[in-house]
């Protein structure tokens, strides 16, 4: 049974308890009093989504990120119900769904408890941006790590750290300087020698919080958009990316040339001073297949823009 909490913050709403449950093949839909939807599906085994909505109403299932040709399937699936909560199980795992709260918990089958609601998926207004912010906070376990996020200038253990993803140029950054290039919104919890994983499908900007604010807790949270997130249970770390990877792609491979040696730097300008590296390369037999044109092409340093005013355009050449 999940343990009941009674934290509650300032304007957040919260799940209350479940009126009605439907099954829908691989999916299952938990609908509260007070209109909220948790639909859970099973898209392996080892791989559960997990979807919110409020006032009875989902947003278009829209994804950047899932590959559409992910393998999907299971060896086993089965819901039991009893007097406090509904209880999925695959070949790998049970998650439970608590009639009172809405809260789940994810336990092996040996009844191990992999990860927990505190509490759970709650979100208030979004003032500033329209809609909501939705909010998930998780159970810290005992001796918990964590590791992921990307590009992130901290230590490789991520416990006791706040990380947001918005993408940004951040040149010459620092030391736990954040958000920085990248938003990678998938981290990886290890405790009790198992490994699982959590990704936020969410194109919002969003927050982790890994034991920052309490010791206790684990959350996320973005701006907009829903509560949309995906498990992945190891134990082991390598079944968690390799789980990972079905779901979003792994990248294709680039050409040839693009794994070989590259030369950049800040930039190089003008033109004959790329020939003139190009040549040095060649004269001193360096193997290069690539030079980085970075920064002097831009109008104003401005992305995506070109400086028209250095682009010589060559008359064509007539035929007679």
């Amino acid at each position: 049974m999940i343990k009941n909490t009674e934290l509650e913050y300032k304007g957040n709403l919260y799940p209350n308890h479940i009126v009605h449950y439907i099954r829908d093949k691989d999916r299952f839909y938990f609908t509260t009093e007070n209109g909220v939807i948790l639909e859970v599906t099973v898209i392996q085994d080892r791989t559960i989504r997990f979807r919110y909505a409020t006032e009875h109403t989902f947003q278009p299932d829209f994804s950047y990120a899932i590959d559409p040709d992910a393998r999907r399937g299971y060896n086993h699936l089965d819901i039991a119900e009893t007097k406090t909560e509904y209880i999925i199980e695959t070949a790998k795992v049970q998650v439970l769904v608590d009639k009172r709260t809405l809260r789940t918990q994810i336990s092996d089958l040996a009844g191990n408890i992999i990860n927990e609601d505190e509490l759970g998926f709650h979100w208030e207004e979004n003032y500033q941006h329209g809609g909501n912010t939705v909010k998930m906070g998780k159970i810290t376990q005992n001796s918990e790590s964590y590791y992921g996020m990307g590009d992130k200038a901290t230590h490789s253990n991520l416990k006791g750290k706040r990380v947001s993803n918005w993408v940004t140029d951040s040149y010459a950054y620092g030391k736990d300087q954040d958000p920085l290039y990248k938003a990678i919104p998938f981290y990886i919890g290890l405790h009790n020698s198992q490994a699982y994983g959590i990704f936020f499908d969410n194109s919002f900007k969003t927050h982790f919080d890994f034991s920052h604010e309490r010791r206790t807790t684990t959350s996320f949270w973005a701006d907009g958009g829903d509560m949309d997130y995906y498990f992945f249970y190891g134990p082991e770390m390598r079944k968690v990316v390799r789980a990972y990877s079905n779901l979003t792609g792994a990248p294709e491979l680039p050409p040839l040339w693009a794994l070989g040696y590259h030369q950049s730097k800040w930039s190089y300008f003008p033109e004959s001073q790329v020939k003139e590296i190009a040549k040095k390369f060649r004269d001193e037999k360096i193997p290069c297949d690539a030079i980085y044109l970075d920064i002097d092409y831009m109008d104003g340093f401005r992305c995506f823009t070109w400086d028209l005013s250095l682009i010589h355009i060559s008359e064509p050449t007539r035929r007679s």
